[in-house]
């Protein structure tokens, strides 16, 4: 199986991108990138690009299936309009691309809470990527709606830091509905996402399209860790 991973340089997107090494499901992975990893691995195809102009770059989507973690806060991205391009616009491109060349499968780290109804400006973008995916007609498409990622970056993120060291806590108090809400480790949703795409090799052709939301019951269930 030969994939496209966005996002292959932030904290989940890394971790998929081993998870995708060192699967022998995994032919090669091609990762397109603003910089060039030290990682260095044989099935491992990075492409050095602006990532705004994945038009000139369709041949690169020639593959079976779309992992996407790509994403940013709009203090990094420096703008509403920046985050925008960077959360919904580059990601929904690569899934226009990807269809125009026959790709079957996107699988996609969204965020709990996503709806392009939302008042809340970063829900809201995520909403409109998972209603633009929905609309290309994927065979499958399955999105991932994390709470809180209980893992701690490389980048000074206060806030984030916080809460990730009150989550546990609070994990217990969300029960029934509210479960989805709760943190999850960033590695449980990259073993979720890689699980997931190599039970895709196994898919029968010619099958009826699927569409899946997977919150944090899903995603610890595929990860094994439930």
């Amino acid at each position: 199986m030969k994939v496209m991973l966005l996002g292959a340089s932030g904290l989940t997107g890394g971790m998929v991108l081993e998870e995708l090494l060192a699967s022998s499901v995994v032919s090669q992975v091609v990762a397109p990138l603003r910089r060039e990893l030290s990682i260095k691995n044989e099935k491992l195809q990075q492409v050095v690009l602006d990532l705004d102009q994945l038009d000139a770059q369709e041949r690169l989507f020639q593959v079976d299936a779309i992992l996407c973690c790509l994403g940013s806060t709009i203090k990094k991205a420096g703008s509403k309009e920046r985050f925008r391009a960077i959360d919904c616009g580059i990601p929904l491109k690569a899934a226009e691309l990807g269809r125009k060349q026959g790709v079957g499968a996107y699988i996609l780290m969204s965020a709990v809470g996503a709806s392009s109804s939302s008042p809340v400006f970063y829900n809201r973008v995520k909403g409109e990527l998972e209603d633009g995916l929905k609309a290309l007609e994927f065979p499958y498409l399955s999105i991932y709606q994390p709470g809180l990622l209980m893992t701690e970056r490389s980048e000074q993120r206060t806030a984030e830091s916080l809460g990730i060291k009150a989550m546990p806590a609070i994990n217990c108090l969300l029960q029934g509905p509210m479960k989805r809400y709760r943190g999850i480790e960033a590695q449980t949703v990259a073993k979720a996402m890689v699980t997931e795409l190599i039970s895709l090799a196994d898919r029968p052709p010619n099958q009826p399209p699927e569409v899946h939301v997977r919150q944090f019951e899903a995603m610890t269930a595929l990860a094994g860790r439930s």
